[in-house]
């Protein structure tokens, strides 16, 4: 039987077609994509929507380098190109905000060795971006919203975007109820299991080997008003304005630690150096200190399709720092195999590659 008829068998026999548990970007970018074809869709988070990794604040939808193009370069481009719509179109549905506008990023050039470099990938860009965002090598402007660069030139590109991870969340999950989805506590039909780091550590178990881990991070919010200003990223730092009037800077990646939802001066250091970037920063308060614990697939890529060992049972997982930017069509991609049996993954993103 294919998955298609199997899917007609559960929706026949089940109150619910899928069951996708974990209420975070990714689970919820399959239960709309599921909803929006006409499945029945239950979600189940004992924690609530947007508690985990997804509750966080730093939110750069930002893509891989346009050169040594690869399977999973291309899914990204996609999913990005695909977010200019869906973001907007969760906001539209669940009458909440996102926070998110395709406003680009900007990169500061600080070594002469890096010149070339950049201009080989503006070239590279517009061939394999076909036009629809670009990368540019551009003079700085004496703006206040720019990093210093050594070389007196920057780097900008149009296909990076941003938004607010939590309030994003939050509003799929408003969409989700919107579309006739609801929040439950019993497993029916076919299950997704987009649990995050704890669903890595559950599998890992599972299947008698590590596939994946937690990397902590840590993020703080100033306050600032950035609204409409590109998001920067510069010696590794991320600084996000968003759309209420506060400025995301992050963020640590910590393979060790002892507490997942504490900050400590690690996050003092990264708040000092946004404000050493970033003038127009320095006496903008902290109005919020976060931490928590990104799922990293030990592939490095996200990872999606059929569990390994158990029948009626797909994972979706290993968002890492690219989950948002990837959630519009790993949900697609998602629906397409759970749904109708049609499988477009990506090799790199079989849990098979993390074993």
């Amino acid at each position: 039987m294919s998955m298609g008829g199997h899917w007609r068998r559960v929706r026949d026999l089940a109150t619910a077609d899928v069951t996708v548990l974990g209420a975070g970007v990714l689970g919820l970018s399959c239960a709309l994509a599921c909803l929006r074809r006409g499945a029945r869709v239950q979600v189940i988070d004992p924690h609530g929507p947007a508690s985990g990794a997804s509750g966080g604040i730093v939110g750069a939808l930002a893509p891989h380098m346009p050169e040594n193009w690869n399977p999973k370069k291309q899914f990204q481009f996609e999913s990005l190109i695909m977010g200019r719509d869906f973001w907007p179109w969760v906001e539209q549905v669940s009458g909440a905000t996102t926070g998110y506008r395709p406003t680009g990023r900007i990169q500061p050039i600080m070594t002469e060795r890096q010149i070339p470099q950049a201009h080989r990938r503006a070239g590279q860009a517009a061939d394999l971006w076909q036009g629809l965002a670009s990368w540019q090598v551009v003079d700085p402007t004496g703006s206040d919203w720019e990093p210093p660069t050594d070389q007196g030139i920057l780097v900008r590109d149009t296909l990076s975007a941003h938004l607010h991870p939590r309030k994003a969340t939050q509003a799929m999950a408003q969409a989700v109820r919107a579309l006739g989805g609801v929040f439950a506590a019993d497993e029916q039909g076919i299950v997704i299991d987009a649990t995050g780091w704890a669903g890595l550590k559950a599998l890992s178990r599972d299947l008698g080997a590590e596939v994946g881990n937690g990397v902590k991070g840590q993020a703080a919010l100033l306050q600032c008003d950035g609204a409409g200003c590109e998001q920067i990223y510069a010696d590794t730092l991320h600084i996000v304005p968003h759309t209420d009037g506060t400025v995301a800077v992050g963020s640590t990646s910590e393979r060790d630690f002892d507490d997942p939802a504490t900050t400590d001066d690690q996050l003092d250091d990264i708040v000092a150096r946004a404000r050493m970037m970033l003038p127009i920063l320095a006496n903008a308060p902290v109005v919020e200190r976060w931490a928590g614990v990104r799922p990293r697939a030990l592939s490095r890529a996200p990872m999606m399709g059929a569990h390994p060992n158990r029948p009626d049972r797909f994972i979706v997982n290993g968002g890492f720092k690219i989950g948002f930017g990837m959630a519009p069509k790993m949900g697609e991609a998602m629906a397409d195999l759970v749904l109708d049996g049609i499988d477009t993954l990506p090799d790199d993103f079989r849990v098979s590659a993390s074993l």
